[in-house]
């Protein structure tokens, strides 16, 4: 996969340590700069305050859940077309019919695909940056 040509900020939120570490490896691996959290509080602050160009957003987070994350963001106008990627290992249809309405842009199943992970966030960034 080509590296972007200038470095992509990405935000993983997600309460898994594994999943973090093997998220933020396979994105730096790719070319882009990670920022993480693995509390949703924090989360939530970091992507309000840094400038970044997608959110890596888990769904099952302790305090405030994914869906409630991805409204908050996308309420602000000057947050509102950061893409967002909801990550979860429930793929019920009602799950992914909240996540369109809270306003994220894909979703993505647990245990993660590189490569259907790499390609969703390449076309997100792609289409944001347009």
């Amino acid at each position: 996969m080509d590296k972007p040509s200038s470095p992509y900020r990405i935000l993983l939120i997600d309460d898994d340590p594994v999943l973090i570490k093997l998220a933020s490896e396979i994105l730096a691996h790719a070319g882009y700069e990670v920022l993480t959290s693995m509390d949703a509080p924090a989360g939530l602050e970091i992507a309000m305050k840094e400038k970044v160009d997608l959110i890596v957003l888990d769904v099952m987070l302790p305090i405030i859940n994914g869906f409630n994350i991805c409204r908050l963001i996308k309420s602000q106008p000057e947050h509102k077309k950061i893409p967002i990627i909801l990550l979860t290992s429930r793929a019920e249809e009602q799950d992914r019919k909240i996540g369109q309405e809270v306003g994220a842009n894909a979703y993505i199943g647990k245990p993660l695909n590189r490569e259907h992970f790499l390609n969703t966030i390449k076309e997100l960034i792609s289409q944001s940056s347009k």
